[in-house]
């Protein structure tokens, strides 16, 4: 990161305080603010962090304005045509696309890392029959550090690099186990015969009984949606995967505070939104209305899955995912549910209407991926954990890049103070 000369001159009873501005390859210029409270003993304050750049990164850009999202400088549009998952991860993980042989290799160890120990079949058991498979994932990857004490000197390259592959490999396994624990239904082993996405799917859907021949368009568009998952810069999840690494903890307790924070409706829950959103319209007749009690400042309800807190473009992603979802319709899924009859509609007429095109509310990835995930047959309870499998490669990647930044410390904000000042302790009988 280069730093200018350029300061920002502030004058509060006292002499002028200069802020130097640092400037990455791209994107705002930041105020390096770390000496402001040294100088003048006042704190920043940014709730929300809306205004900060908590860290330095080279893994993902985003220009919300224009809607460019990049992996390590390459466009996702790219990616998302010419990539796979497994590659896209390798790509976060060590900066470049891999070489043919390169990719092989990290195939074959992903391939051979994604059983899960035996003895986790006992801790799956522990949990309620009806328990959300979120709050098991929790519980799952945090334990996966009382297995693996092997690898777990983060500040070793090499046991960085085994917990990495360990995390994108099993993940996939965590879920899928999950997904059978809620069922009641006997897990499902592997098979390393299948591509990454095929497998897990073959883990979701098969049964010791009965043999499940994953759809190539199905595995395909899953795939796509976990490269479009993989990575999204510093947002809550991220952010707190660092946060917890800052403090020196092992990196499988740090992916699961991300799932954790992953959890939350308004993270990775919104494309679930979406759909209870769909249900609440219920017919491709009452289109009209939720879109005008939409644009009614005074109603309540609001459109889920239109809008982005960092796009103020159209959701890169979601211009890629149009496409799938509308594919994966046609060939995968049941034609005439109308609940995808009733999206198709909306979608129309919120990409014509003029209200949402001057408000720059165009659907984003979180409208189309619940929908793909429901004509594959996933169900609603699993479109989280579906997100944390794919966000792991950026999760890792961010740990990765965090723990060799050398000038890295603990998170620790500070506040503003607002409770009462100092006062004296009065005696229980004197109250």
């Amino acid at each position: 990161m280069n730093k200018k000369t350029v300061t920002l001159n502030y004058r509060s009873d006292g002499p002028a305080l200069e802020l130097p501005v640092l400037e990455g390859t791209e994107g705002p210029k930041a105020f390096d603010v770390t000496s402001v409270y040294r100088d003048t003993g006042m704190f920043t304050f940014d709730p929300g962090f809306m205004a900060t750049a908590s860290c330095r990164s080279a893994i993902t850009f985003i220009d919300g304005e224009k809607g460019i999202l990049r992996y390590r400088g390459y466009p996702i549009e790219q990616l998302a045509e010419q990539s796979t998952y497994l590659e896209v991860a390798y790509l976060l993980f060590y900066g470049d696309l891999p070489t043919a042989a390169q990719l092989e290799e990290f195939e074959y160890i992903i391939g051979h890392h994604t059983m899960i120990n035996e003895s986790l079949k006992m801790f799956y058991s522990g949990f309620r029959y009806n328990a959300h498979p979120m709050a098991t994932m929790v519980g799952v990857v945090g334990s996966l550090s009382a297995f693996y004490h092997d690898s777990l000197n983060i500040h070793d390259p090499r046991h960085q690099e085994i917990s990495a592959h360990r995390l994108i490999a099993k993940m996939p396994t965590i879920a899928a186990a999950s997904y059978k624990r809620h069922k009641g239904e006997p897990f499902i082993y592997p098979n390393n015969s299948l591509s990454y996405t095929a497998n897990f799917m073959n883990m979701m859907f098969a049964t010791p009984c009965e043999e499940f021949e994953p759809d190539p368009v199905a595995a395909k568009a899953l795939d796509l949606l976990f490269i479009l998952h993989a990575d999204h810069e510093q947002n809550a999840s991220t952010s707190t995967v660092r946060i917890a690494g800052s403090s020196g903890a092992n990196p499988f307790a740090c992916i699961a505070a991300g799932i954790a924070s992953l959890w939350g409706p308004a993270h990775g829950g919104a494309n679930e939104a979406v759909l209870n959103m769909l249900n609440q319209i219920g017919d491709p007749s009452n289109v009209d209305k939720y879109i005008a009690k939409a644009k009614d400042k005074d109603d309540p309800f609001r459109l889920m899955g239109f809008g982005h807190r960092v796009y103020k473009n159209y959701d890169p992603r979601a211009r890629i995912i149009r496409k799938v979802c509308h594919d994966v319709l046609e060939n995968v899924a049941d034609a005439n549910n109308p609940l995808f009859e009733l999206a198709l509609k909306l979608e129309e007429i919120a990409l014509k209407d003029d209200y949402f095109v001057e408000h720059r509310l165009y659907p984003n990835v979180d409208f189309y991926s619940g929908i793909i995930y429901q004509a594959l047959g996933i169900p609603m309870n699993m479109f989280t954990v579906m997100f944390a499998i794919a966000r792991t490669a950026g999760w890792v990647a961010h740990w990765m890049e965090m723990i060799g930044d050398s000038k890295q410390r603990i998170a620790r904000p500070r506040q503003l103070y607002e409770g009462p000042p100092e006062r004296q302790y009065v005696p229980l009988e004197k109250r």
